[in-house]
This record gives C-alpha cells, structure tokens and sequence, in this order.
C-alpha cells in the first residue's frame, strides 16, 4: 500500500502489508474462545429443551470439514512464464494478514455439481463481511478470470484454484494476492441451492424483462419445463423456484437476451443473497433456528458448532445491518490480457492500489491512519 499504514490505536489487532508482499499465513485469534464460550452460555438459555436438542441435531448433519485444510493445501511456488503481465510477485513471504477481531469474513463459494470424490469447479466466489464496527454486511465478489498467482502452481485465472484444492487453496490464493485474512467458508453446490431456495418458499427478486427471457429460455432448452415462456416476461418482481433462482445467477446472457458479461453475473449473485438478507430482517430467533435447522445439511462448511451456534444467537442482529457491495477488481484498476495461447485474462494494473481499495472496504475506517 502506499506509504506506511498506521494501526488504529483500539485496533492492535492489525498488521501491514506493502505491494511486494504476498501473504499466507494464518492469524492467531486473540480472545475469541472466550467470547465463543460466553455467547454459548447466552444462547443456552435462550433455547429449551426439545428444541435445543433439534437444533443440535441440525448441527450433526452439516457437512464439517477440518481447519486444517487450509494449512495442508499445495505451497510449492513457482514463477510465472515469460508473458506473465503487471507487476505481480512470484515468491511468497511469511507475514500477517489485514484482520480484526469486530470483523468476521466467510468465503461463500458456489460449486458447479460434480463427479463423486471430485472437487467441482467454483461459479461463484464471495466474501461476506460481517462487519460489528459498522454494523454492516459487505458482500465481495472476485472475478472468476483474474490472473492470480495460485500457490504451488503459479499464475493463472483465480476460478483454476478451485478445481485444483478447493476451497481452501482458493483462500489461501485469495489471501496470498490481496493481503486479507479469511476466517472461515461455506460451499454450496448446485443442486443444494435449488434445494435451499426451494425451502425458503423461493425468493422474490426484482427482474428486467431480458433476466426473465434468459431463465424462461434457460428452463425450456434444459427441459426443465415444457412452456417456452413460463415466466410473464416484463420488469418487476418475481418470485423465483430454486431452478429459476439459480439461472438467474448464473446469468451471463446470450445473443439477443441479456447481453452481459460475467461482472453483470456476480452483480446478480450479490443482489440476491443482499435479497435473502432482506427477507429475513423480521425473522425472529425460532424463525432463524428453523432456517438453520432445515438449510444447514445441504451446505459443507468448516465454521464450528459453537460458531455457527454464536451467528445464530446474533442473527436478529445481523439480519438489519446495511448490506454494502464491492468487486474485486475495480473499475480502472484492470484490462483484459490475452496470452501467447490466446486465452483471455482479467489483469490486475495496479495491485498496491487494489489491495488498498479491498483493505478499506472490508475494514473501513478502522483502517485510517
């Protein structure tokens, strides 16, 4: 970043980083399991007896993965070829990430459906940043083609990381490119989210005539419908099935219909889950442990129990703070590049500037000097 960045003076927590540095260690949690256990104590008493158990068997059935996997992914480094672009390093220091203790950040990543033992590949990568300073939620999307350097294989496109290690070799890539600690992830595959939207009675989105012409085409080629124009095709609002749901964030449109792009794509992707936030502003504490409870088995997470029992507690909370949005990269911080294979890049031009950027949205004034 340019210049010296200056800690906060309540804010010990956080460290610097400079442009010529990538990082990928991890943080070390200064007094969180003392909170943890305190807010566990809180919600036991806000919940009784069946329920309590119910809830706890809810936890049982989510799909857990370990810390560890973040740790263990690939860290052979390499360099990148000789048309690699921009000032990018290709080496990896030991240092700290940009991290504090009033803000939580969880990747959710979107997993194409995939072959048994196999890892997919991510349709969507978004960090949502539960920010207790601010009392808001930022939601950021990185752009599945930038050119990142992706540990123990070199440069190449972000979305690659993915399919190589998953979710945790795409934090890690992620951290090690833009200098932000990543506390924990959710992964939710396809088929899942049909199912979850489908649980929640569907989701009522505001849509252009050209989002509903695209799912309407989308549902008839993939048979998935036998009308051609199952949807009433004017702007408005729109209560979305699972399937539909999940065209519309797939969107990146066809000749003649919706002629967007994959950053129109992720703008959709965060319209609608700052649209599920929205939903569930009224909901109260049952209602949450309810969702929870029903939602909870089709998404594969390596948050704790007692972490997901602590999100929960604060949910009523959660569920009114603003939502903000941010892409990574910026507009006037990247160009297309194209390699000697031909194949097409999102470049990053200035990297100190956009890892500032990144750092200022997550943290916002704490990050002022």
């Amino acid at each position: 970043m340019a210049g010296s960045q200056k800690r906060p003076n309540n804010s010990s927590n956080y460290v610097d980083i400079s442009s010529k540095t990538q990082v990928v260690n991890l943080y070390k949690k200064k007094g969180r399991a003392k909170r943890v256990v305190s807010l566990v104590l809180a919600i036991l008493f806000m919940l009784t007896g069946g329920g309590m158990l119910y809830y706890y068997h809810a936890l049982d059935i989510i799909k857990y993965e370990p810390d560890e996997t973040v740790a263990t992914a690939p860290t052979k480094e390499t360099t990148a070829g000789d048309d690699q672009p921009g000032d990018f390093n290709t080496t990896v220091n030991d240092s700290d990430l940009l991290q504090n203790s009033k803000v939580l950040n969880v990747m959710l990543f979107g997993e194409d459906n995939h072959a048994k033992g196999k890892t997919g590949r991510s349709d969507s990568m978004i960090m949502m940043s539960i920010d207790n300073n601010s009392q808001k939620i930022k939601l950021t999307s990185f752009q599945r083609d930038t050119y990142v350097w992706i540990p123990g294989y070199g440069y190449t496109k972000l979305t690659h990381a993915y399919s190589y290690g998953g979710a945790s070799l795409t934090i890690r890539t992620i951290e090690a490119n833009f200098g932000v600690k990543v506390d924990r992830y959710a992964v939710v595959d396809f088929s899942s989210f049909k199912k979850i939207i489908d649980v929640l009675g569907g989701i009522e989105m505001d849509l252009s005539e050209d989002e509903v012409a695209y799912i309407n085409w989308q549902m008839y080629i993939n048979n998935q419908t036998t009308e051609r124009h199952l949807l009433e095709e004017k702007n408005g609002k729109i209560n979305l099935t699972g399937q539909q749901a999940l065209w519309y964030a797939r969107d990146r449109g066809y000749d003649g219909i919706q002629a967007g792009d994959d950053w129109d794509r992720t703008d959709r992707q965060r319209k609608l889950l700052q649209t599920l936030f929205n939903s569930m502003r009224e909901a109260s504490l049952t209602e949450l442990i309810s969702i929870v409870s029903e939602v909870g088995p089709l998404v594969t997470t390596n948050l704790k129990k007692d972490e997901i029992t602590n999100l929960v507690a604060h949910g009523t909370t959660y569920m009114k703070y603003k939502v903000k949005q941010y892409n990574v990269p910026q507009e006037g911080l990247w160009t297309y590049y194209r390699d000697s294979a031909g194949v097409s890049y999102i470049q990053i031009t200035d990297m100190e500037e956009s890892r500032e950027q990144f750092a200022k949205f997550v943290f916002g004034k704490l990050l002022t000097a």
